[in-house]
């Protein structure tokens, strides 16, 4: 299997591999090369060897709604996503620009709104957020570093140019796949490894457990770092699991954690002990029954108060759901104007709001151009896509935009980068986005790569695992 027959030209999306037929971006020169050198049959069998081993590594997911709640297998591509030193500095460099700006917009929001008063972000859309928790008004994590983890989803036009999708702040996923695909990576193409200069992606981890023990005060000696899961049942688990294991910390569920004496305490063989840190893997409704839903069985009662007396950290920070809301993010270049007095890095995608009179009117005139998103699902779930969608399906998501215009935003449809994949026995270009994964502690890391999502459906946009999308290795070169 060769790309001689491949066309980056094909309908006009930017190819992130070629720059014409034949002819690779220079970065991409070894691995085409490597590819080619391959007797015929060799790479379906590299494809099949990894999608194998990543069954052994037990990368799974699953999915809610099915009858069958089944753990699958991640879709694996072996043909990477490169990213050119240049344009990953690029990218670096904007993220941790938008990153400082939305956790000052957090900690804003739940202290003095001054974004608010000087009339840079309406308060009606603030308070009518999902992601809007007053029990964390006034609440002071510690070092005022509200999102320490963060997933930010980046999309690249028929131009190159980057631009960011949406922002992921509560309990961002995936980055288990990214050091799965690696290690998959570097047994299915050795000798390309050995002759390019990718940067590694397997320090995540101790990045990761360091941002952690930066939340715990100076005083504490031998702090208690856990992962907290829903469970089993919940469709990151195998992440949860895998993180605790590689950071050496316990994998903790709600009913493992009690509140004894004003302090957080994890049930042992030894007995009880103290906790000072939570990287938090539930959503934060189930936080706590006392402060959220009363109904949550995952949480810890009493949690919140524990938090707001200091004596225990949380990340990410109960409340960063605000900066999830596809309407908030679409103030957030505002944001980064107001706070940091800087022009945006990396652009939003251009975003109606539904719930102005004169872009909504606009919307539904115009639904079979656009993407319409729910401001709180994720998934590829509660959107349209218009270009794709019947005339039907059209005018059924219009009553729902009419019935709450809060809930939904809209977009052009993007002509989405590709990347050369493996369909069936041919290579086709198909669409991906990237998921770069950013850590706030002493200060702004940007982890090098990334998740990059494939659409493996031909001429599919929808990249979500959720929705038949897979993913690929990221190899950002130094």
């Amino acid at each position: 299997m060769r790309f001689d027959s491949y066309d980056p030209e094909t309908q006009g999306f930017y190819d992130e591999l070629f720059v014409d037929k034949n002819v690779p971006r220079p970065e991409g020169q070894p691995l085409v090369d490597r590819i080619h050198s391959l007797p015929p049959g060799e790479l379906m069998l590299r494809q099949a060897a990894a999608q194998a081993a990543m069954y052994k590594l037990g990368a799974t997911f699953n999915v809610y709604g099915e009858a069958e709640a089944e753990d699958r297998i991640f879709p694996f591509d072996v043909i990477p996503r490169i990213v050119a030193v240049k344009e990953w500095e690029y990218l670096e460099r904007g993220l941790k620009q938008r990153i400082h700006a939305l956790n000052l917009f957090i900690d804003d929001v739940y202290h003095d709104r001054k974004i608010v008063t000087d009339g840079h972000v309406p308060l009606e859309l603030i308070e009518s957020a999902k992601g809007f928790l007053r029990p964390c008004i006034g609440l002071n994590p510690p070092a005022g570093v509200w999102c320490h983890i963060t997933g930010t989803d980046l999309v690249r036009d028929k131009d190159g140019q980057w631009f960011v999708l949406e922002d992921n702040m509560r309990c961002p996923s995936g980055i288990s796949y990214v050091l799965e695909n690696r290690r998959v990576m570097k047994n299915t193409f050795p000798q390309v490894f050995a002759k390019m200069q990718i940067q590694p992606v397997d320090e995540y981890p101790g990045h990761l457990l360091e941002t952690l023990l930066h939340l715990v005060p100076p005083q504490v000696e031998c702090p208690t770092v856990v992962v907290l899961t829903p469970g089993i049942y919940n469709s990151a688990y195998f992440e949860h699991s895998f993180l605790a294991q590689q950071m050496g910390i316990e994998l903790v569920e709600g009913q493992d954690l009690v509140v004894v004496d004003g302090y957080l305490q994890m049930r042992t063989t030894k007995g009880l002990q103290r906790v000072d840190v939570i990287y938090r893997r539930i959503d934060d409704d189930f936080l706590d029954p006392k402060a959220f839903r009363a109904d949550s069985m995952l949480g810890v009662p009493g949690l919140m108060e524990v938090y707001a007396a200091g004596r225990v950290a949380i990340a990410n920070a109960p409340g960063t759901g605000i900066a999830d809301d596809k309407v908030i993010y679409a103030y957030v270049p505002a944001m980064i104007q107001y706070y940091l007095g800087e022009e945006p890095i990396l652009p939003n995608v251009p975003t109606y709001l539904c719930w102005e009179a004169k872009q909504l009117a606009y919307v539904l005139d115009n639904l079979d151009k656009l993407v319409v998103k729910s401001a709180n699902e994720a998934g590829g779930y509660g959107m349209l896509v218009g270009p794709h969608a019947t005339e039907a399906e059209r005018q059924a998501f219009a009553l729902k935009i009419k019935e709450n215009p809060r809930n939904y935003i809209a977009q052009p449809t993007l002509c989405l980068s590709r990347v050369p994949t493996i369909l069936g026995e041919q290579i086709e270009g198909c669409h991906v986005d990237l998921r770069p994964y950013i850590l706030y502690g002493k200060e702004i890391y940007v982890h090098p790569g990334g998740l990059t999502r494939v659409a493996l459906k031909k001429g599919s946009l929808v990249v979500n695992s959720s929705q038949g999308g897979g993913s690929k290795d990221t190899w950002v070169l130094y």
